[in-house]
């Protein structure tokens, strides 16, 4: 029982009947009892406020969430017919890619400009 022995144990009632006396130490026994009770009960309130509290909130939190959604949702169809306008000519998806690959060859010329080859340790 947390770690502690027989012996310890033993040891450790002595000194508490040496220093409270036979005739305390229930009454102390049962105040810690009380305390500890009250504790639990106090636990227990605090669990259940904030259980109806969350439930509260669970469907102001669906609400929040699907307008997220229909963003979402939104900026997707807009990339959709983005990528359908563009695609439509090979010309521009063909310029859209090297842009892309010019941009991604620049930042890594920058990286290796900062911090050199990037050389493998073994």
């Amino acid at each position: 029982m947390f770690g502690i022995g027989g012996g310890e144990l033993v040891f450790i009632i002595f000194i508490a009947l040496m220093l409270f006396g036979s005739d305390k130490i229930p009454d102390i026994a049962r105040t810690m009892g009380k305390a500890m009770a009250q504790l639990k009960n106090a636990t227990n309130d605090i669990k259940s406020e904030i259980t109806k509290s969350a439930d509260l909130d669970g469907s102001d939190f669906k609400n929040l969430t699907s307008g997220f959604t229909s963003e979402i949702d939104n900026v997707k169809q807009g990339f959709n017919k983005m990528i359908t306008d563009n695609t439509s000519d090979s010309s521009g998806t063909k310029s859209i890619t090297d842009n892309i690959t010019s941009e991604i060859d620049k930042v890594k010329e920058n990286l290796d400009d900062l911090t050199g080859p990037i050389k493998r340790q073994l």
